[in-house]
């Protein structure tokens, strides 16, 4: 644990101390030192968004409210349909087309469709959860696919229907691969945060950034970077945790 803790802060020492070397030799406003880009950080904290007004817990929470809803559409959707669609062989090759058609679309490409379609709140939730859906998605159907035969042959020849099957055998041996994707779907979720609310007029911590960089502000730019990254690791923080603990409550490796 020590060990551990120890190598992270002299990584992220380093990687400051990078970032300023670099920053330094470009000399390029576009792009400022670590000290400048906390200086905005800390005042965007305590006075707030310099252009705007809002407070940076406004748009904090703005953006946890589209990440939630888009993390919680792609759950409801994902999870019974890639149980589905790896369970049953016909239906998966159907179907197979259809998804590898739309998965390589980005979802910047759907944030003003979504957003003119659906309106401010579901548009971006919408971007959201195309970002997290289709990891989410593969790891299910991948882990079904991968489920030993031996356990269906067996629990078939004990008299298990396919009600039975499906809940009893398929479901708990998917847990991790479900997990695996929603760790993946958290990290790619927030890399959508910007495209979902770039066309918003309020629309959280990425409309801020985008506001900041048409404004020239390069070190408030950085300043909301920096707080995507620390929802982002935060929220995959949590997901890893839960995946640890239900694997090892299940007797399997995360």
């Amino acid at each position: 644990m020590l060990r551990s803790f120890l190598i992270t802060v002299i990584s992220l020492i380093t990687f400051l101390i990078l970032w300023w070397v670099v920053t330094a030799i470009m000399n390029d406003r576009n792009f400022p030192t670590p000290d400048k880009v906390f200086t905005a950080l800390w005042n965007l904290i305590q006075n707030g968004d310099p252009i705007g007004g809002h407070s940076v817990w406004e748009y904090v929470g703005a953006s946890l409210k589209t990440f939630v809803y888009g993390f919680a559409l792609s759950l409801v959707v994902a999870v019974p349909l890639g149980l589905i669609l790896g369970y049953i062989k016909p239906l998966r090759e159907f179907t197979s087309p259809w998804i590898e058609v739309v998965r390589p679309i980005a979802p910047i490409a759907w944030a003003p469709i979504f957003v003119l379609s659906f309106g401010s709140v579901w548009g971006p939730a919408l971007v959201v959860f195309v970002g997290i859906f289709f990891p989410l998605l593969t790891n299910i159907i991948f882990g079904v696919t991968r489920i030993d035969k031996n356990w269906l042959d067996a629990s078939k020849t004990l008299g298990a229907n396919q009600f039975q099957l499906f809940t009893k055998v398929v479901l708990p041996a998917t847990v991790p691969y479900i997990l695996n994707g929603i760790k993946v779907g958290l990290g790619v979720g927030w890399m959508c945060i910007v495209a979902a609310e770039i066309y918003n007029k309020f629309g959280g911590i990425g409309q801020y950034l985008v506001d900041m960089v048409n404004a020239g502000m390069m070190s408030n730019a950085f300043a909301a970077i920096i707080i995507i990254a620390v929802l982002g690791l935060a929220t995959t923080g949590v997901a890893e945790y839960i995946s640890k603990y239900v694997s090892k409550r299940m007797g399997m490796d995360a």
